[in-house]
């Protein structure tokens, strides 16, 4: 089933993105074949990534425990597509036996978990659920049990001070010094992609470009009246009417470049006129896999067939530094090694540039290398000392400011990219050429 889905929607996706022509455009799917792509992907990567993955990071258990409504963000990654929440506690055990037998996925649960956890519980002949987590470890002897706890990555650190405590409580002394932390495992599992979700996160970040570039035309902007407020929800109602959820409230902004005092690129609730260039940032979740884009669209003056020559060549400069940035992109490199490398080579070619780059995957801010943030163009502790890994997902979101006859234009991209382990390449293409308005 899963081939027969990826072939269709291949046959209607090109990588290639142009601003204003939606050639071979797509259409999301049903919800029930979502479902379906959602569950055979996890199957998958817990069967293809997980194995590797705990060996690599040399734990032998991963335990992960939530509560309905307060889930472990690595959990909720590993639920079927038809449990919207955790069930009163849930608790997921995965055992790496590590001497050539199949990976254990099991759940201290009175029913499987989907198709992948299968239940190790009977509340009829053991009442007691943290008692029964205990004998599983202690059947198996793992050399270490990892749990979800870390300082540096909130997506890896899920597991609740009640739930930590009652597990302590619960387990025996002699297993006790086996607790570790799980955030390399985890991380690894949120940032790595394997190859048969790759054609799906490129229809993804497709949807999210045709959504733009309906929203950035006449269909939708009226001029003169359309404001930047309206322009937002209308992306926002547009992706609910495609079962697409938004991961945060999209904004649109406008800067006014014959304005004596043009407008900050961030302003709201302004009535879009001829001449303005505006600017979304958009984000949708398809298929659990999350999209952010930012572009830019100019609106054009009456006796206008494109965007004048200054804008243009804004746009050419933030597409010059794009690509001194995924150049730096090396296996093993840190965050902070790459957005050093990559800040100082634009200032070399006179750009004028911000760099805030960010994994992107099952959550939008992902976890993974940090590679600078808006506010901290420097070396940043933490997520931007961690490396690089190849089949890895990001967000390849910076600015840079042009200056022109004393007026600054400030261009910000945001594309979603691939790193294979050999260089990037963008999962539906980049804005080279602006949308334009008539």
């Amino acid at each position: 089933m899963l081939k027969q889905i990826i072939l269709l929607v291949s046959l209607t996706c090109s990588t290639l993105f142009s601003a204003n022509v939606l050639a071979e455009s797509i259409s999301p799917l049903p919800l029930k074949q979502r479902a379906e792509v959602v569950d055979e992907l996890l199957q998958q990567r817990v069967q293809q990534l997980l194995p590797e993955l705990m060996q690599q990071n040399d734990i032998d258990m991963w335990v992960l425990i939530s509560r309905e409504y307060n889930e472990d963000p690595i959990l909720k990654t590993l639920l079927p597509s038809d449990w919207l929440s955790a069930r009163r506690r849930t608790i997921l055990v995965i055992h790496n036996p590590d001497n050539g037998e199949n990976l254990e996925t099991l759940a201290i649960a009175r029913y499987n978990v989907g198709e992948v956890f299968k239940s190790a519980w009977n509340p009829e002949q053991q009442p007691n659920q943290w008692q029964r987590l205990t004998e599983v470890i202690t059947e198996r002897n793992p050399g270490s049990i990892a749990i979800d706890q870390s300082k540096d990555f909130a997506q890896a650190d899920g597991i609740t001070a009640t739930d930590k405590a009652l597990f302590m409580a619960a387990l025996p002394d002699n297993l006790k010094d086996k607790i570790v932390s799980a955030e390399p495992l985890a991380v690894s599992w949120l940032e790595k992609r394997i190859d048969a979700e790759v054609p799906y996160y490129r229809n993804a970040v497709k949807l999210a470009h045709q959504i733009i570039a309906e929203g950035f035309s006449s269909k939708v902007v009226s001029v003169g009246k359309t404001t930047t407020e309206d322009l937002q929800w209308w992306f926002r109602e547009r992706a609910a009417e495609e079962n697409l959820p938004v991961w945060f409230h999209p904004s649109v902004s406008l800067q006014r470049i014959d304005d004596p005092q043009p407008g900050h690129p961030r302003s709201t609730g302004l009535t879009i006129q001829p001449g303005d260039l505006l600017h979304v940032d958009f984000g949708i979740t398809y298929l659990r896999l999350n999209t952010d884009t930012q572009q830019h669209a100019y609106v054009l003056k009456e006796g206008e067939s494109d965007a004048p020559d200054h804008l243009k060549q804004a746009l050419t400069n933030a597409n010059q530094l794009q690509d001194i940035l995924i150049k730096q992109f090396k296996e093993t490199r840190s965050g902070n090694d790459i957005l050093l490398a990559a800040l100082e080579e634009a200032r070399d070619k006179d750009l004028e540039p911000m760099i805030y780059t960010h994994p992107i995957g099952y959550y939008g801010h992902g976890s993974g290398p940090t590679i600078g943030m808006w506010d901290k163009q420097h070396a940043i502790p933490g997520g931007g000392e961690y490396p690089l890994f190849s089949n890895t997902a990001y967000s390849i979101e910076l600015n840079n400011k042009t200056t022109f006859e004393e007026k600054a234009i400030t261009i910000m991209l945001e594309e979603d990219a691939f790193f294979d382990g050999e260089g990037v390449s963008y999962l539906n293409g980049r804005q080279q050429s602006f949308h334009l308005i008539d």
